[in-house]
């Protein structure tokens, strides 16, 4: 087995995931517009429903791609998720000049299917590197994640380049046009990294023993656990920010008020901060510090992120704020790369498919309660959502701690 990915599969692998997350960074700063210009929306359930449908899908989809890249290899399983990127990427611009909210929805659905195909580009990796560079391996896609909160709002800011005005179509376009060139690139020089002697021969298909048996490892339940508080709290963060930020009609009135050219650039340094400390910190300590560590330090980021950001929203200070946001940002950096090579070692290597499949859809339905119930939250009181991460984050530190000593790597 490959200790390095080669260069033609490493850019493809990072293209992918950096694709899928380009659209959903480029959706999180477009909702309040989206909300303005499409629907009325009192309550916020329909708009926190939205931004739910894409994890939905994820939540649902994800096991089915990993276990089907068991089987099949994973090439394949990447190539059919970009192609379907482009198709419901080019629809989701569509929705936006026909003003369609059930067109919207539909785009959204169809992407997170495609999107599902995240854990399939890790269990590429993990067949492709060693247990020690397992982590290195993670942060490239955590840094393809933070560049797509990076740059998916600036494609964002296309929509409405004036800063006023309805939304428009490009964001969608350039993702579309982003997803073909992944998709050519994953035709022509994606090898497979998935051995023949290494693939199951068990029925594809999303069943629930798959969660069984993952949950049977105790280390493995705990991570998983861990996993899903930590992204039900960002997810709460990054859904109700651009309404506390920019504030909304519908919402108790925000100290900040944002233009739409801030919220852009705000999403924009969240994702840059991601990046960095993704592609520098995570790859640099990796080796150096346990997974457990860095996890762990990345919670205490976040608890502390939280509070500061509490005491900006009392205070009505933005810099306070953007202070608060690359603490948090910091911290969500250094736990998600490191809690999902924690599972990936833990797990069984004929299975790893299965099991980060199992880890995404877990992340999904973090995000699908996040993303539902953060919005209603928000518009509740503003301080709310993130009260509730916080107090949350401080029980997701005691389950990492509690992982990284209790069970050791698979067959050690």
């Amino acid at each position: 087995m490959r200790d390095e990915l080669r260069r033609g599969s490493l850019l493809v692998i990072f293209l992918t995931v950096f694709i899928d997350l380009l659209g959903f960074g480029m959706v999180l700063p477009l909702l309040p517009i989206y909300a303005d210009v499409f629907t009325v929306d009192p309550s916020g359930w329909r708009l926190g429903l939205l931004m739910a449908s894409f994890s939905i899908m994820q939540f649902l989809f994800a096991p089915l791609w990993g276990r089907l890249s068991d089987r099949i290899g994973r090439r394949p399983v990447l190539i059919i998720g970009l192609a379907a990127s482009v198709f419901f990427y080019l629809l989701f611009g569509i929705a936006t000049v026909m003003r369609s909210m059930e067109l919207l929805f539909v785009s959204r659905i169809g992407a997170g299917i495609a999107g599902a195909t995240i854990p399939t580009a890790q269990a590429y990796i993990a067949d492709s590197t060693s247990l020690e560079k397992r982590s290195k391996g993670m942060a490239l896609i955590g840094m393809a994640f933070g560049m797509g909160f990076t740059f998916g709002p600036l494609f964002g800011f296309l929509a409405v380049p004036g800063g006023e005005g309805e939304p428009g179509p490009w964001p969608g376009y350039a993702a579309a046009g982003l997803s073909a060139i992944a998709l050519i690139l994953a035709i022509w020089k994606l090898p497979e990294s998935l051995k023949p002697d290494s693939r199951s021969a068990a029925p594809t298909g999303l069943r629930w023993q798959e969660f069984q048996q993952a949950l049977s490892v105790a280390s493995v339940g705990m991570l998983l656990t861990a996993i899903f508080v930590c992204i039900f709290s960002f997810a709460n963060f990054e859904t109700t920010l651009s309404m506390l930020i920019k504030g909304s009609a519908e919402t108790q009135a925000s100290p900040f008020q944002f233009t739409w050219g801030q919220v852009c650039l705000t999403y924009a340094y969240i994702g840059f901060t991601m990046t960095l400390a993704q592609g520098l910190l995570v790859r640099r300590l990796a080796g150096r510090i346990s997974e457990g560590k860095l996890a762990g330090s990345g919670a205490v980021l976040q608890i502390a992120g939280f509070a500061i950001a509490l005491t900006a929203i009392q205070q009505g200070s933005a810099s306070l704020l953007m202070v608060a946001l690359g603490i948090i940002t910091s911290g969500a950096g250094l736990m998600q790369p490191t809690l999902n090579s924690l599972l990936s070692r833990r797990s069984d290597p004929e299975k790893q498919g299965a099991i980060l499949g199992v880890g995404q859809s877990v992340n999904a339905l973090a995000r699908i309660l996040g993303a539902g119930l953060g919005i209603p939250l928000l518009r509740g009181a503003l301080m709310l959502p993130y009260l509730i991460s916080m107090v949350l984050m401080t029980a997701a530190l005691m389950l990492i701690i509690l992982a990284a000593r209790s069970g050791k790597d698979y067959g050690s």
